[in-house]
């Protein structure tokens, strides 16, 4: 009998395991993955990045065990930055609307950065077209659900690709590299927010370098790293790689107590700050001149796409090789083994990705180099499958004597393009990796290319959801509760000291009367302005959103183009409003992502007030508890 129960026992735990790997893969678009493969998991359905901004996504976890949390940004086609936040300690995961109504460009996906006090400040920007950064940082250490109101830093030059760094040596600042100064990496020194969450520089912006003295249009592309202590590693091309058909990768680092510029034999270059920029060039001379600064001086048109020093004495590139017509690419392994970089074929990797032929024909699939391993990297090439020619991630295994030691396909038989790898730094040592996937037509929305890049971002990590009962709690649901014509009734519910209030609706954003839900615990309102911004009061105390009730669709009807243009907000015509309260903590919701979060003690609901809101309220549902956000999404 005892021998019966523990092979039922045995039994049930294999259709448990066999179930719970079936539903850890499945996907949303129906792709087939099969068993050998990475688990599959979407964070969002509407999100992209670019390559050169990061880190665009990171793992966070203090010596006190109070904080494990994995962060991953970026940005839709709509114009909505966001980022998903992965709580592996009470296994929740929330997606935060960062910024509303932003350019709609994959090149302005956030980066992030864990302060001293182990708060999270979040950079973003515009491509290129406007002499600012923007920042967020979250009120309480490692939740970026908590994030302050939107700062604005002022610089005189162009903004792309915000990195920024703290380091031991000077533990009181902020290093930011990014490409601005000439369209070139540019450095600078801010200062710690203060007591208001406000930034200043204190050191530069300087242009880091000069490439190729008196041509125009010279855009060198950067990729940084710290050794967390004193120096910034990077590597950059002489330009892009559509600008001139030779194209070198050179590796420098800066030491931030000297200031200096330097190869990586420790040669000084120049002086960052000075008036005598180091002039970089693919030529035979500056080859012989400088020849500790050039990684790769090879007659294609290179490309960059990530660097690593986990050994400081052997720094990695990801490289990509792109032919004459641009038509192949292959991708390389590249180290210094501390007396030459020693290059390592990994793959051919087709031609461009996406669906619009002609169009940016340097942009491979991707790469990312382990953020554990700087001998394994991952690569996006096309293959073969049920769905055709697709792309998938492969995992390229490299031998210190530079001899690819295995390849391994990790995806299969996907309906769309896998691509744009990132690995996420900090967690355990496992595969953490997230990627975009899907159609990709241009990386700005315009009127030529609409749609722009309507991909999702997938994880192989565990995305925990929690169960989902819409009915457990609910106090309160009526549908067509509102129309234009009449005034929302008192509606009266059990006290809750801990509640949710959710409602679908049409506002009428010319109404005098801007209260939506008036409650006995809290206001939501819309400031009627021409740019419809959501607030909450408390008592006297007001509480005004970042985001606007808008998105950027009105992109789709501009010219395709940086050009410095904020075209007008359009307002959301239907949109999905929640409010709950829990452990102190009230939070706002628009269309199920995370807008506001704000403490306030003692608060209960029981009393849904009258009001003359002229707009639709198409449905209202009241609950004596703190929906999950993943309950939210599911509600409409």
């Amino acid at each position: 009998m005892n021998k019966l129960v523990i092979l039922w026992i045995g039994f049930l735990l294999i259709l448990l395991d066999v179930h719970a790997s079936d539903s850890s893969i499945a996907s949303s678009d129906g792709d087939n993955y099969q068993s050998l493969g990475i688990q599959v998991n979407t964070v969002t359905d509407k999100g992209a990045w670019c390559w050169f901004a990061d880190p665009r996504a990171l793992h966070h976890e203090n010596e006190s065990g109070t904080i494990n949390n994995t962060y991953i940004g970026y940005i839709d086609a709509h114009g909505a930055i966001k980022a998903t936040q992965i709580n592996h300690l009470t296994k929740k995961t929330n997606e935060i609307l960062i910024r509303s109504w932003f350019q709609p460009d994959d090149h302005n996906n956030p980066t992030f950065l864990v302060l001293p006090d182990e708060r999270v400040m979040i950079f973003y920007s515009r491509h290129t077209d406007e002499s600012c950064f923007y920042y967020r940082i979250s009120s309480k250490p490692g939740d970026i659900t908590t994030l302050g109101k939107e700062f604005r830093l002022e610089t005189k030059d162009n903004t792309t690709y915000p990195t920024p760094f703290i380091l031991s040596d000077d533990p009181h600042h902020i290093y930011l590299c990014w490409r601005g100064i000439a369209w070139h990496p540019t450095i600078a020194r801010l200062t710690m927010p203060d007591e208001n969450d406000e930034v200043e520089f204190n050191w530069g912006p300087h242009q880091i370098l000069q490439s190729q003295e008196g041509v125009g249009g010279v855009r060198p592309y950067a990729k940084y790293k710290s050794n967390g202590k004193d120096k910034i590693y990077f590597a950059y091309t002489t330009t892009h790689p559509d600008n001139q058909s030779v194209n070198w990768l050179y590796f420098n680092y800066i030491d931030v107590n000297s200031r200096s510029l330097n190869d990586i034999n420790d040669t000084k270059l120049a002086t960052i700050g000075s008036a005598d920029l180091h002039i970089v060039d693919a030529t035979s001379k500056y080859l012989n001149d400088y020849p500790d600064a050039v990684a790769e001086h090879t007659p294609y048109r290179n490309w960059l796409w990530d660097i690593s020093i986990l050994n400081e004495d052997m720094p990695v590139i990801a490289m990509v090789r792109i032919s004459e017509d641009k038509e192949s690419h292959d991708y390389y392994h590249v180290m210094w083994n501390g007396n030459e970089w020693q290059e390592t074929f990994l793959s051919n990797a087709g031609g461009h990705f996406h669906q619009t032929p002609g169009l940016e024909k340097c942009y491979s699939g991707g790469m990312s180099i382990d953020a554990s391993d700087p001998m394994v990297i991952y690569g996006s090439i096309p293959i073969d499958g049920e769905n055709g020619s697709v792309y998938e991630l492969m995992k390229f295994n490299v031998g210190h004597n530079g001899e690819l030691v295995s390849s391994e396909q990790l995806t299969f038989n996907s309906a769309k393009n896998n691509i744009r790898p990132f690995s996420i730094s900090g967690r355990d040592n496992e595969l953490n990796l997230a990627w975009m996937h899907g159609n990709y037509y241009d990386w700005i929305v315009s009127s030529v290319r609409p749609d722009g890049f309507p991909t999702s971002i997938r994880t192989n990590m565990m995305l925990p959801t929690g169960i989902i009962d819409l009915d457990k709690g609910l106090l309160f649901h009526k549908e067509n509760s509102v129309t234009s014509q009449d005034i929302m009734q008192t509606i009266d519910v059990p006290n809750s000291k801990s509640f949710t209030v959710a409602v679908s609706l049409s506002p009428d954003y010319g109404d005098s009367c801007n209260k939506i839900l008036d409650t006995d615990a809290f206001i939501y309102s819309i400031e009627q302005a021409e740019h419809p911004r959501p607030y909450i009061e408390v008592g006297s105390h007001k509480f005004v959103s970042s985001n606007l009730l808008a998105n950027s669709d009105s992109w789709r009807t501009a010219n395709r183009g940086t050009g410095g243009h904020w075209y007008e907000p359009v307002k959301l015509t239907t949109l999905q409003l929640v409010v709950t309260y829990e452990n102190d903590v009230l939070r706002t919701y628009i269309d199920g992502l995370i807008d506001q979060s704000v403490e306030v003690k003692g608060l209960s609901l029981s009393r849904i007030l009258t009001t003359k809101f002229k707009g639709v309220i198409h449905d209202i549902r009241i609950y004596n508890r703190s929906l999950s956000q993943h309950e939210i999404t599911n509600i409409y």
